[in-house]
């Protein structure tokens, strides 16, 4: 019976004392101790967890006027992990710390600029942080990666970047260079209050370049079209129809195609194929306008040859217009893990054209 009572005393007194951060999962409850593998104090840090699907967590801290200390930590993956300083929230501009630790056991921690969005824009030991000394390094403990640095600045950005890079590929010497990350997250930190938010740099503005797009061109367009070819039994409601669908349709494109001209002027970002589909796009869809306001009576001799314009150039106009919603959706989820978009537009277009050939098949029939 005293055995017994001192077993339940020990496996309480185990359960019940904090540990020091010891697991894949690390968490701001636990204490941090690093004293002695780097060159700080880590026991006092403040703590975040920045980025939740990663498991990424944040310590910092203000140890002086111009020195601020960052621990960030992460599972082991095989991969790099990095931390981005932005004035605005992008990637492009921005300098980032990142480490890793190869197979033979070596830890490496070099700083970026990040000039573009390929590996050769992304440029070793240069940036716009200053390092303390020799404070910089990287280290392993029961499953998690500890980047730690420090930066001497009065005041660090408040929005940071995370991001990790593909498992099993690590920067090389002599070159360093990164490959293209897995996954990355854009915050936005409060240092005093000590809360961090994540958030997609003018998210609402790609949003709405997006759905404006999406709609107007990718599906008001095409319903405007299939209402033209399959419903003139029904004359003049299916022209009074197509018009004003078309017309919609049309001025939604122009507000989306706008919104991409302010969002690429906003984001500096190269989108250039995408931008040149959109403009083309813009083209043939006032050049469909012109046509109305110039169309001839169905009387004329030349009635024939302006159906067959206007039928080409709608077509052509759906065709480029359905590739680059596609491409912009590619764009904008490039990097997030996401497919939403793709497969809510795909059901849609499908659904249009099961419809169009439904259609189609009962025209044929009737004639």
């Amino acid at each position: 019976m005293k055995v017994s009572f001192i077993f339940i005393i020990f496996l309480f007194t185990i359960y019940e004392v904090p540990h020091p951060v010891n697991s894949q999962t690390d968490s701001c409850s636990s204490i941090l101790n690093l004293n002695g593998l780097v060159s700080f104090d880590t026991t006092t840090l403040d703590c975040l967890l920045v980025w939740t699907s990663q498991n990424f967590v944040l310590r910092y801290m203000q140890n002086a006027t111009n020195l601020w200390t960052f621990v960030l930590s992460a599972p082991v993956s095989n991969s790099y992990i990095a931390i981005g300083f932005s004035t605005n929230g992008l990637m492009v501009g921005s300098s980032a710390i990142v480490g890793w630790i190869s197979s033979d056991g070596t830890g490496t921690v070099n700083q970026y600029y990040l000039g573009g969005q390929t590996p050769s824009q992304v440029l070793l030991d240069q940036g716009n942080l200053q390092i303390s000394g020799n404070s910089s390094s990287i280290l392993s403990q029961s499953s998690r990666l500890y980047l730690a640095f420090q930066l001497i600045i009065d005041q660090p950005p408040s929005h940071l970047l995370y991001a990790v890079g593909p498992t099993g590929v690590l920067p090389s010497a002599p070159a360093y260079l990164l490959s293209e990350h897995r996954d990355e997250v854009s915050t936005t930190i409060n240092y005093v209050a000590g809360q961090s938010s994540s958030g997609t740099p003018q998210a609402t503005l790609k949003r709405s370049h997006g759905v404006l797009n999406m709609l107007g061109w990718g599906i008001l367009i095409i319903i405007g079209a299939i209402v033209a070819r399959y419903f003139k039994e029904w004359d003049p409601v299916w022209f009074y129809s197509h018009t004003l669908i078309q017309s919609c349709g049309f001025i939604l494109g122009v507000a989306g195609i706008s919104c991409g001209f302010v969002l690429e002027n906003r984001l500096q970002v190269d989108v250039s194929s995408h931008k040149i589909l959109g403009i083309l796009v813009l083209v043939l869809g006032c050049l469909q306008v012109m046509a109305f306001l110039a169309r001839p009576d169905k009387s004329s001799k030349v009635r024939k040859y302006w159906n067959w314009y206007h039928y080409g150039v709608g077509r052509i106009l759906m065709v480029i217009a359905i590739s680059n919603v596609f491409y912009g959706i590619h764009l904008g989820e490039k990097g997030n893990g996401r497919t939403s978009w793709n497969a809510g537009y795909g059901v849609v277009l499908a659904i249009m054209c099961l419809v169009a050939v439904v259609l189609e098949f009962r025209m044929r029939m009737r004639n």
